[in-house]
């Protein structure tokens, strides 16, 4: 696959923007308060598009640059949105030596996408994990909530089937 990055627009709303500044306003005196602030605009937001990072930046009056290093230095910051639909693969021990790495290759391959992308549709994005405690079923796959074990490259499709609409 390609790298190639899902361009999906940025869509916040002027409720957004004023709540994340409050809550910038609200921390104004905390020296560390780059974290817990980057934490409530992904709250607010889903994700941490560039947009954002620099009301974060302007706001706080730090440079941009900072808040782009840690957005990309820790997982639980996402540069894209999420998508309605969000397909977990496990990569772990257990479920990789039982083909979930052929699964995972499978998904890529049906969705046009790479792990931690998001398709154009805003259907679905896809992300590997390790071990999600399942490994009696493995290879183990979620969608949201569900879980799907004891998974086969033949299933993908009728799996893929039931989310869309």
């Amino acid at each position: 696959m390609g790298s190639k990055i899902t361009s999906i627009p940025f869509k916040g709303t002027p409720e957004q923007e004023a709540e994340l500044l409050d809550f910038i306003r609200a921390h104004s005196e905390d020296k560390g308060a780059l974290m817990p602030v980057m934490q409530k605009a992904q709250e607010i937001y889903g994700y941490l598009p560039i947009e954002v990072q620099k009301m974060i930046a302007i706001a706080m009056d730090i440079p941009l640059e900072k808040v782009y290093g840690v957005s990309t230095f820790y997982s639980q910051f996402s540069l894209y949105p999420k998508g309605q639909y969000t397909i977990s693969v496990c990569l772990g021990t257990a479920c990789y030596v039982k083909g979930s790495g052929d699964i995972f290759a499978k998904l890529q391959e049906k969705l046009g996408i790479s792990g931690g992308q998001t398709t154009p549709d805003g259907k679905f994005t896809l992300l590997d994990c390790r071990c999600i405690g399942a490994c009696g079923l493995a290879p183990v796959m979620t969608i949201n909530n569900d879980v799907y074990g004891r998974l086969t490259v033949d299933q993908i499709d009728a799996i893929l089937d039931k989310y869309k609409d």
